[in-house]
């Protein structure tokens, strides 16, 4: 349950299927976003980089290339910002 101006930002690791299998979980647990990613060579654990894609619950869906995960973290961290804006300050 959110309230007012909470956001709700879901992460997920899918093996197959990763948009329609992010965007069930984005809408059956009521997140505002997902990040998804799935395992793949030379990425994701046991390594420095990492590759994301981050689906809005607008249907909005923003892939991210191979990059470090110290990149990566800051591209969500804006994300959420521009998630928070566009729901919460319209006249901002």
């Amino acid at each position: 349950m959110k309230s007012g101006t909470q956001l709700s930002i879901g992460f997920a690791l899918e093996t197959n299927r990763l948009i329609e299998n992010g965007s069930v979980k984005l809408h059956g647990k009521n997140f505002d976003a997902i990040v998804l990613n799935s395992p793949g060579k030379d990425e994701g654990f046991g390594h420095d980089t990492n590759r994301i894609s981050i689906l809005r619950d607008d249907g909005t869906l923003n892939p991210y290339p191979l990059r470090s995960k110290v990149e990566l973290a800051t591209d969500i961290v804006n994300e959420i910002e521009q998630v928070y804006f566009k729901k919460h300050c319209s006249g901002c």
